[in-house]
């Protein structure tokens, strides 16, 4: 596993490196002078930042601007790219957000993380990196993010279901968890995280489905794992959310797989 502080990172606008970490890796909460993009390009990340946390499949980057705690883990295996850039380039210095990942842009991540530090910003590799983050401002953003509370109380329900997507227990028992009365968790609930118990619950559980789903198992057992009562209703429901099937999610090529 590489680091960042082993890489001469200001003798350039941009740079970056390959590198695969290990199933249960953790890089404790930590932040750089530098905005970060990191690809995935096999395995799931969960990235903690901006008082969110964030699931980064495969196929996916996520942003990280400069001066942001966050800490990494990998529960199982995973490759990545990882560039850090000149916060006066910033395509967007505003918050971390896991982007779409277009074709051109892999590419030219997977160049770039390729580059010597002495690469000429005047020659091929500049005009590169130039073209790089003019690509990444075009990019969409994913839903790939759970807003975390701040509350403790709050905070039990939501590490329960993290723990346990197919948790079923119902509104109120989820409220008595957390020591309040079912109208008052529910306020609060939509108050510190943006969406209500069962829009959060679902993005947990599809959340947790893209690692299953990456290590071999059927829909069908992803959808009965994380809480769902019909392979059906959890395709419909990533469709929805993804923009296509389980299926065509886990089956887009990697780089490796690329040409």
């Amino acid at each position: 596993m590489k680091h960042s502080a082993d890489y001469p990172l200001a003798s350039r606008p941009i740079m970056g490196f390959a590198d695969e970490y290990p199933a249960g890796m953790l890089d404790p909460r930590h932040s750089h002078s530098r905005s970060q993009l990191t690809y995935c390009n096999s395995g799931v990340m969960m990235v903690s930042a901006d008082e969110a946390l964030f699931m980064l499949p495969p196929r996916r980057a996520i942003w990280i601007p400069a001066g942001t705690e966050h800490e990494v883990q990998c529960r199982g295996p995973v490759s990545a790219y990882t560039l850090y850039i000149d916060p006066e380039l910033d395509p967007d210095p505003q918050t971390a957000r896991v982007i779409e990942v277009s074709d051109l842009v892999r590419a030219l991540v997977f160049e770039v993380g390729q580059f010597e530090p002495t690469y000429d910003m005047d020659a091929r590799e500049g005009n590169i990196a130039r073209l790089l983050l003019s690509e990444i401002r075009r990019m969409a953003v994913t839903p790939s993010d759970l807003p975390m509370p701040q509350d403790e109380r709050l905070l039990r329900v939501c590490q329960a279901l993290i723990d346990n997507p197919a948790d079923q227990r119902d509104l109120d028992s989820w409220a008595s968890l957390a020591a309040m009365g079912r109208r008052t968790f529910t306020r609060a609930f939509r108050r510190e995280t943006g969406a209500g118990l069962a829009t959060w619950r679902q993005q947990v559980r599809l959340m947790a489905a893209i690692p299953m789903l990456e290590a071999g198992k059927s829909v069908a057992v992803v959808a009965f794992e994380v809480g769902y009562e019909s392979p059906s209703a959890f395709t419909a429901t990533f469709h929805k959310v993804f923009g296509m099937p389980p299926s065509a999610f886990i089956n887009q090529p990697r780089e490796d797989e690329a040409g």
